[in-house]
């Protein structure tokens, strides 16, 4: 398969509404979507879930309870497939990616690392975006046994070594001031030669 090098990838992991999403937008909005691209891991799961099972794709994509619905089973279903493949889901979501920024969004388990590690060992930054509880329930979440507590919760909760880490509670200056840092090297990386940048990934 091949797809375009990136000359940086930023791993992005954290909890339930700890505002992953929100973090990763606004760092695309500052890089612009020609430098940045956002690559969900889950969005590859849920199309197969959705074609396998007979689902809505779309309304799996949103937050609302048609997606709760299913979310128990789903995350067992994708396990199984990692199981099978630990690449498969990592490879559907780069197969589009051309922006020399990659910001995968959702990292959850530690075969999602290693798989980048291993096809792109020079290019992976790892993220982590932290909220405090209380800010995670004001923002919907309550915890939920099977999900809360599954691999693709806890997976990346010990055992990395983050190169950032992120407080996300809702103060935008705060926020502002701690992603200084990774935008200055994301704007460095992406001004490198851009030469070169096309790779067959086999993993």
């Amino acid at each position: 398969m091949s797809t375009t090098n990136p000359l940086l990838i930023l791993i992005f992991s954290g909890k339930r509404k700890s505002g992953k999403d929100y973090v990763t937008d606004l760092i695309q909005k500052r890089l612009g979507a020609e430098v940045c691209c956002i690559l969900r891991l889950s969005g590859p799961l849920k199309e197969q879930y959705a074609k396998e099972h007979g689902l809505d794709y779309s309304e799996l994509l949103g937050a609302g309870k048609y997606k709760e619905h299913y979310r128990a089973d789903m995350i067992q279903w994708g396990e199984r497939k990692r199981e099978q493949d630990p690449g498969f889901f990592c490879r559907l979501a780069i197969r589009e990616a051309r922006q020399p920024v990659w910001i995968i969004s959702d990292a959850r388990r530690m075969s999602d690392l290693q798989w980048f590690w291993r096809e792109f060992p020079q290019h992976c930054r790892c993220v982590r975006v932290e909220a405090s509880e209380r800010t995670r329930l004001q923002r919907g979440w309550t915890f939920t046994p099977g999900i809360d507590d599954a691999e693709s919760e806890c997976g990346l909760d010990q055992g990395v070594q983050f190169d950032w880490i992120i407080s996300n509670d809702g103060d935008d200056n705060v926020l502002n001031e701690q992603l200084r840092g990774l935008l200055a090297l994301a704007k460095e990386k992406s001004g490198d030669n851009m030469d070169q940048r096309t790779v067959t990934v086999n993993g």
